[in-house]
């Protein structure tokens, strides 16, 4: 069974760069640990994707196609299809009174992140500090590196709802799938998340990427609930329902409003 563009899948991977065999990212628990790469945090595991989509970086994306379940590959991806060349002009000098008044003293390898005059906030690795004056490369880190992945395609999900399944594991992998309301029809997509507790800025963001990607595989309408628009709405503007009245309390009323009536 070979993988197609569009298709849905879980694959395993490790990169490596190639002049160093530095091990930068991996989907084994175990190899993360031995490479010093451990995140406690992480989520380890075959990870889902759509092939083509950008779930993965470009070259490492465009070469899974065509590649069977269940084979283990090499691939070789060159820095400009990986994570781009290095741009000279993306290493800025900044004084060491800068970083000063931040209460940063900066020394070679310091990762930082520096407010440009336009507001942006850019990350960097601090090259050199001397006379002073700091130097700064704002470049991705594996940026110039001829990159290797080692692939594994574990599966290719050919159920409608799975597939909808994975891809809210890609995107909102903090929850739990199960307690998600998913009707897939012929070229329509609906998913409940009212039984989910999460936060709303995540769900947020999660619908709008999970739209997209759904869109990509070939459905054309996608229903959430609850809405953006309702996730986005001030709690202030949420009309709580109120609780029914007892008939006790009605029929208290009713004769209130009786004795009115016959005393006019």
């Amino acid at each position: 069974m070979k993988v197609g563009k569009g298709d849905v899948i879980r694959l395993h991977y490790t990169g490596k760069v190639k002049e160093t065999g530095e091990i930068f990212d991996t989907t084994y628990e175990n190899i993360a640990k031995e490479a010093g790469i451990y995140n406690p945090k992480g989520v380890y595991g075959p990870v889902p994707i759509a092939v083509g989509a950008g779930h993965v970086i470009p070259g490492l994306d465009r070469r899974l196609v065509g590649l069977e379940v269940g084979k283990k590959y090499t691939i070789e991806v060159p820095p400009e299809e990986g994570f781009g060349v290095r741009d000279p002009k993306l290493i800025k000098v900044f004084t060491l009174g800068q970083f000063r008044k931040q209460g940063i003293m900066p020394f070679p390898g310091l990762e930082v992140e520096v407010t440009t005059d336009d507001g942006r906030k850019l990350k960097g690795r601090v090259l050199t500090v001397s006379g002073g004056r700091v130097r700064v490369d704002f470049n991705h880190p594996l940026a110039g590196k001829t990159l290797i992945y080692e692939v594994e395609i574990v599966e290719k999900i050919e159920d409608p709802i799975e597939k909808i399944k994975a891809l809210i594991g890609l995107r909102l992998p903090m929850i739990n799938t199960n307690d998600v309301i998913i009707e897939v029809g012929e070229k329509d997509v609906k998913i409940d998340f009212t039984k989910v507790k999460i936060d709303p800025k995540t769900l947020i963001l999660g619908e709008i990427l999970l739209e997209s990607d759904i869109k990509f595989i070939g459905y054309e309408k996608v229903e959430f609930k609850p809405t953006m628009e309702e996730l986005l709405k001030p709690k202030d503007q949420v009309v709580e329902a109120q609780p029914e009245e007892t008939k006790e309390e009605r029929k208290g009323e009713e004769e209130g409003e009786g004795d009115e009536a016959q005393s006019s």
